[in-house]
């Protein structure tokens, strides 16, 4: 374990970039059914930290958990995973 200690990862797409420094990204996860046990999709949003304003809408990437930075914010970008092709 680092200095800082084990930090949540998680992977998803940027759905939003229109913040200045701060990207909305939408994390989705498959979730067996309790009763009918297929798999539903689960989805949920975080504001992220994205200091030069690098990442845009269609952007695979992963978001480090951190401390806050805002009153909605408490992830940061760390890398980009895929880039969406452009338009």
């Amino acid at each position: 374990m680092d200095a800082r200690g084990a930090r949540k990862k998680k992977v998803g797409t940027v759905v939003s970039d229109k913040m200045d420094k701060t990207v909305v990204v939408r994390v989705e996860r498959l979730v067996p059914h309790d009763v009918y046990k297929k798999y539903v999709r689960r989805r949920v949003t975080f504001k992220a930290h994205d200091e030069k304003n690098e990442f845009r809408v269609g952007d695979r990437v992963e978001i480090v958990e951190t401390r806050p930075l805002s009153r909605d914010k408490r992830w940061r970008v760390a890398r980009l995973i895929e880039r969406l092709a452009a338009q």
